[in-house]
């Protein structure tokens, strides 16, 4: 394996930009997919991943000199990261960058599904203003409403103080409270449901929030209760949440993340009062950029200082003092 010259292994589809970058101080070494049987003798060297999605463990262990993950995104759910740390291996992630185009997309999505403004142009767009008159009432609105957000890390506080513009009352669940907040603190996800009418979802993917919306969730928000998801398909039992949209257990919901992703359930498709987005949360040229940037410039810190800029909490090695297996 060359020093001057590390060589990175690209698996599937990533941001261009990284494409492009990765020259700058790396060798690229492609594969169509994330898929161990791709990997050939010629590969062993490879001393780092930038990844989009899913690294099943496989492919991990068939790169044995692997250092570090560059993964492309603020959740890193799709590496087993316990796998990582035990080899060694630093995974870094994207955070920050994207905080504040999520955010933006969150109310853009919660002020979509109360005010049904997708459906409203549409019925401009189709001719049915000027051939059947105004668009009907929407039948739900921010005013009164009360929001609990589930989560409260860097994205879930910069919708708080979006929110706070609106003058609504925010609450929010975590596992512990965070200290100086005005926002009220509910021990339990049932607590902060029987407490608001709206809740926003911005954990990550992990077996602790592992359908955490389930349907004893969901009641509790009542029927004028609406969901908002922009973190993570797995965090909602999606067929409790289908059947209490079909129900009327609750009133609506945003979604921009959905279980099986890019596939979305039927019964969502044809619901009326929904309002869904194919996970577009950050996805503009310059947020996707700078989390580009951030996937390369993790991987060149690496390989010339020996410490990665974003690392994630579970890998905070440096390079010169990291552990093998």
């Amino acid at each position: 394996m060359s020093e001057s010259r590390p060589r990175i292994l690209v698996p599937g589809k990533i941001n261009q930009r990284i494409l492009d970058r990765l020259p700058e101080m790396f060798e690229t070494v492609r594969i169509e997919r994330a898929d161990v049987d791709l990997v050939t003798p010629e590969m062993a060297d490879v001393a780092g991943v930038a990844v989009s999605g899913r690294l099943p463990v496989d492919l991990m262990d068939a790169l044995p000199h692997l250092e570090i993950i560059g993964n492309f995104g603020v959740g890193y759910d799709g590496v087993d990261v316990a796998r990582a740390a035990a080899r060694g291996i630093a995974v870094t992630n994207t955070p920050d960058v994207l905080t504040e185009e999520v955010a933006d997309t969150a109310i853009g999505l919660l002020l979509n599904t109360l005010r049904c403004l997708p459906q409203a142009e549409q019925w401009l767009r189709q001719g049915r203003w000027a051939r059947e008159g105004a668009f009907p009432l929407s039948p739900l609105s921010l005013r009164g409403r009360k929001i609990g957000l589930f989560g409260l890390g860097r994205i879930g506080l910069a919708i708080a103080r979006r929110l706070e513009a609106f003058a609504v009352p925010i609450a929010y669940h975590t596992r512990t409270p965070r200290e100086g907040l005005a926002y009220a603190y509910h021990s339990s996800l049932r607590d902060l449901a029987d407490a608001v009418d709206t809740m926003i979802v911005i954990v990550p993917g992990t077996p602790s929030t592992l359908k955490a919306v389930n349907a004893d969730v969901l009641a509790a928000l009542g029927p004028q209760g609406v969901l908002i998801n922009v973190g993570r398909g797995s965090t909602v039992d999606e067929a409790a949440l289908v059947a209490a949209l079909q129900n009327g257990v609750i009133a609506g919901a945003g979604l921009d993340v959905f279980e099986n992703e890019p596939h979305v359930p039927e019964a969502l498709l044809t619901l009326p009062n929904v309002s869904l987005l194919p996970h577009v949360a950050s996805a503009s040229v310059a947020t996707r950029n700078a989390m580009s940037d951030l996937v390369v410039d993790n991987l060149k810190a690496w390989f010339s200082t020996g410490e990665a800029l974003t690392p994630v909490v579970e890998t905070p090695f440096r390079r010169n003092s990291r552990k093998s297996v």
